[in-house]
């Protein structure tokens, strides 16, 4: 459904650093600077970058804004959310575990990367 999500960050060394180490935990490959100092993670279905805003006004996250990453099983989200805090993430809405409804089970969890973006796990249950 969408070809890219970019998030803003104030220091591309620090984002690239924490979603290296969530995403690689995801089975995706480490993200790569390209040549105008954005952090870009390229898979078959999309893109995932992280930018200085263009404008130059500061960073900022987006209230009611969540980005989605899907994960291969319950241990996967369990791996992503403690590698998250251990590289500078912070938990929030409790901790991984079951959500969704009966008809659709959904295992989550959610973060806030170091900069301040909302970001969150998913594994879809059978």
């Amino acid at each position: 459904m969408f070809s890219h999500v970019f998030l803003g960050t104030e220091n591309i060394e620090r984002a690239k650093s924490f979603y290296d180490s969530i995403m690689t935990v995801l089975g995706y490959c480490e993200g790569s600077v390209d040549p105008k100092g954005r952090c870009v993670y390229v898979t078959q279905t999309g893109v995932l970058g992280l930018t200085k805003p263009i404008d130059g006004q500061p960073a900022t996250h987006g209230n009611g804004m969540t980005v989605g990453f899907l994960a291969s099983s319950p241990d996967a989200v369990d791996e992503w959310h403690r590698i998250g805090i251990e590289n500078g993430g912070t938990s929030i809405e409790n901790g991984p575990g079951m959500r969704g409804t009966d008809e659709r089970p959904l295992y989550m969890a959610y973060l806030r990367d170091p900069d301040g973006n909302k970001i969150c796990a998913t594994h879809f249950m059978p």
